[in-house]
């Protein structure tokens, strides 16, 4: 339930990263300044803010793609749509890189926060030599980004807060245990969001809770595929070129033709149903591929 990549084109790029806006962002733009055309005198002030409210998104998803950078992951897109942004970001299998990864996003709100309150505080101090346009603007600048701060702290699995509590707990618990606990406590967040819209009869909050609910289950599903990965006997007579480690014996590995899984160290890098030979062979802990000729003996266990 994520953007899709194809329904976005890319509107800039900047420090290697392609940002992206959704079709759907526009429709949604236009019911939102439409609908609040009583905030400003001006229908343009609606639109600059909901403008800005986009930009502190696209700086917040910047702080989660660079992070990821600087710990060796991979981070190339950042896809803005009406329910914010999402950095497709891909850090390496470590605790403390994913935390990183994770944490720079809200950090950028946190730098945020005493600009924009104190920029409040100076407009707000002009008096009568600002417009309220103005002096509403501020206000609410300041306040989006601190609501955006506190929900995205939730801890609550896909939130931010949710991601970084399972990079804590993955120091002690692992990736797949600490994945199954968040999600688990992600199913709370989501009765007490759901509860919430309800009450607030907020639409909106009723999409977010939806969205958020999907993502949850999917991180419980992926928990659990991790666990049974985890308990899979390994391949000691193979090893990932990249981080050494021996494959599962099992069926990890899909076909993307006949959409069938199958052990691929079985058939030496071939689908059995099909037979399409594949260029590479990926490694299911550190996601790097490799033909499977360079797949040496050795690993680890």
């Amino acid at each position: 339930m994520l953007p899709t990549r194809g329904g976005a084109f890319r509107i800039f790029r900047l420090a290697g990263v392609d940002v992206s806006l959704h079709w759907s962002w526009f429709l949604v733009a236009a019911l939102e300044i439409s609908g609040r055309s009583r905030s400003y005198s001006s229908v343009a002030w609606n639109a600059l803010e909901y403008l800005t409210l986009f930009g502190i998104v696209t700086m917040h998803e910047f702080g989660h793609a660079l992070a990821c950078r600087s710990v060796g992951g991979q981070a190339n897109q950042i896809v803005l749509w009406p329910l914010g942004g999402v950095a497709y970001v891909n850090p390496p299998p470590r605790p403390g890189a994913t935390l990183w990864s994770i944490a720079a996003g809200p950090l950028v709100n946190v730098v945020l926060l005493p600009i924009l309150v104190l920029a409040y505080l100076g407009v707000r101090a002009a008096g009568d030599a600002v417009s309220p346009d103005l002096r509403h603007f501020a206000f609410m600048i300041a306040a989006i980004n601190a609501v955006l701060l506190a929900f995205n702290l939730l801890p609550v699995y896909p939130l931010d807060g949710g991601q970084i509590l399972r990079s804590l707990l993955w120091f002690w618990l692992g990736p797949a245990k600490s994945l199954m606990v968040t999600a688990i406590i992600g199913f709370v967040g989501v009765a007490g969001l759901a509860a919430w819209a309800f009450v607030e009869r907020s639409q909106w909050m009723m999409i977010m809770t939806a969205f958020i609910g999907v993502r949850c289950w999917s991180g419980f599903q992926l928990a659990r595929s991790m666990m049974k990965l985890a308990a899979a006997p390994r391949r000691a007579e193979y090893a990932c070129p990249a981080c050494r480690a021996s494959p599962p014996a099992g069926n990890f590995w899909g076909c993307g033709k006949c959409r069938i899984f199958f052990d691929t160290f079985e058939t030496r890098g071939s689908c059995p149903k099909c037979g399409v030979q594949f260029a590479e062979t990926r490694c299911v802990d550190c996601g790097a591929g490799h033909p499977f000729e360079q797949w040496s003996p050795g690993g680890t266990t």
